[in-house]
């Protein structure tokens, strides 16, 4: 498919409405499921680590299988997937109304929910970048933000909601609302040059002539039923032979031809097929054995490595916050009177300015991006070993605000990985690290809550999140240091394919 200069604008300002609206419905109560999670431990009596899994499944499982979702949408297009992705968070979300026991809700608002935000979130960022170069990184810094809007009100909504409606009433209406998805999917129209030729076409024109073995097949069998009733024709008009013997050696004709004709032509292309099938399969096994060989140099970076488990470590302790800090009130008895916002609620209204402000630092040519990124997972860290010292209501509002603005390093992560391996390795890399962050996501909070049912209180569990978040920090800080890349020139130079962070930023 041929697509046209992106017109960074026009129609493009639509795509990011409809984006950031899509982000906003998706990601609004899978965020914010802290609060379904209260009403989830008193429906049905599990333990904290248990429950927990369906908040980590459902932001957890997108970026398991980004691979997927990706292919999806190179393979569909943005808006069909947006478009039944709509449907699978709407039915989950719906679907959870009706949950008999914890486990169905693994089912339909881990898996389902979750896979289909990862499809709406890969359908959005496609057909924002479809649309927008000069202005691809102000687009996508603006739809990000939904998620982060839908957060802050959705934490307020359910509750609201759950006490107007109960929890299958809340789960309802909030399905209900994920049905616009489908509107704005409809509207992300796919940029496509006007004087390309069409899907089908193409695909024909592409095909070899020598793999169109049937097609030619009955063309043959055609021309020679053509000849032979010619022959026909010309022969009775000679010889005054009956019709019914002239049909009988018409039909023996027509046989024979087929099978002396066709028979070896049939061979040949068999062969033809085989050794293409052949080919074909030892070109994907070869672009296998490359795709590891390729991963395994990326590991052999310094920096690349140790931002691996920077990222693992970050979202194993630095998520489960996010889900869990409204049932850490709860459990530092904080009266429901004092509550003048859901803690949830700050979080999420937080990241969208620790987005955008860390974004903005980001752009500065003095700013090191990797040294930023470290700062906010050593601030991050000590922000969670401080969390068991909250026992009022505004320690821990402040505590969520520092969290979530810190959370919005998410948005220079992007670039990190890009001054670590290269514009040419970052499909590759970004693809495995987000596999590992989305392993992260699921574990963090189960971890957690395995913890408090274990030891009964959050203390423990919070200086393990804490120590997480904090030995990536400074796994990522020693690797980054600048006396390596002296020790290096020392020593020897450098492999080829190998990078090597630099201190100075200069994008």
């Amino acid at each position: 498919m041929v697509f046209q200069k992106p017109p960074d604008g026009g129609w493009g300002w639509v795509i990011v409405i409809v984006s950031f609206f899509t982000q906003f419905l998706c990601y609004g109560s899978p965020l914010a499921v802290g609060v379904l999670y209260l009403e989830w431990l008193d429906a049905f009596g599990e333990g904290k680590g248990k429950t927990a899994w369906v908040g980590s499944l459902a932001n957890g499982i997108g970026l398991l299988a980004s691979p997927v979702c990706s292919i999806c949408v190179s393979s569909f297009g943005a808006r069909p997937v947006a478009i039944f992705s709509g449907f699978m968070v709407a039915g989950g979300l719906m679907m959870s109304s009706f949950a008999p026991n914890i486990y169905f809700l693994y089912l339909s608002y881990g898996i389902v929910v979750g896979l289909g935000c990862g499809l709406l979130y890969t359908a959005t960022v496609t057909i924002t970048c479809q649309y927008f170069d000069k202005r691809r990184g102000l687009a996508l810094g603006l739809i990000s933000t939904g998620s982060s809007v839908g957060l802050f009100i959705y934490a307020a909504l359910q509750r609201e909601l759950i006490e107007l409606y109960g929890l299958d009433g809340c789960l309802l209406i909030v399905g209900a609302l994920s049905l616009n998805i489908l509107a704005c999917g409809s509207l992300m129209r796919p940029l496509e040059s006007s004087d390309s030729p069409s899907p089908e076409k193409t695909r024909i024109d592409k095909v070899p002539d020598q793999y169109f073995v049937y097609h030619e097949k009955e063309k043959t069998v055609e021309e020679n039923i053509s000849i032979l009733e010619k022959g026909y024709i010309d022969e009775k008009c000679t010889n005054n032979v009956p019709d019914y013997k002239q049909d009988n050696i018409l039909t023996k004709n027509v046989l024979s031809s087929i099978n002396v004709n066709e028979k070896d032509t049939y061979k040949k292309k068999v062969v033809e097929q085989t050794n293409f099938c052949k080919q074909l399969a030892k070109r994907k096994w070869q672009l296998y054995l490359n795709y590891w060989e390729e991963t395994v140099v990326l590991f052999k970076n310094r920096v690349f490595s140790a931002l691996f488990f920077a990222i693992l470590l970050f979202d194993i302790g630095g998520f489960p916050p996010s889900l869990l800090m409204e049932d850490i009130a709860r459990s530092a008895n904080i009266n429901e009177e004092d509550y003048h916002m859901p803690l949830v609620s700050i979080i999420g209204i937080m990241t969208a300015i620790g987005k955008l402000i860390l974004g903005i630092l980001a752009d500065f040519k003095w700013v090191n991006t990797l040294y930023l990124y470290v700062l906010t997972l050593l601030m991050m860290g000590a922000a969670l070993l401080a969390i068991p010292f909250a026992r009022s209501y505004f320690t821990l509002a402040v505590l969520s605000g520092i969290l979530g603005f810190l959370t919005g390093n998410w948005s220079i992560f992007p670039y990190v990985t890009t001054k670590t391996v290269g514009i040419e390795k970052l499909t590759h890399a970004y693809g495995i690290l987000m596999f590992f962050a989305g392993l992260g996501n699921s574990l963090g909070p189960p971890i957690v809550g395995w913890f408090y049912d274990w030891t009964q209180e959050y203390d423990t569990a919070f200086y393990f999140s804490g120590f997480c978040v904090l030995l990536g920090g400074f796994l990522l800080l020693l690797a980054a240091l600048p006396c390596w890349n002296a020790c290096t020139n020392q020593s020897s130079k450098l492999p080829p394919n190998t990078y090597s962070y630099k201190v100075a930023s200069s994008a």
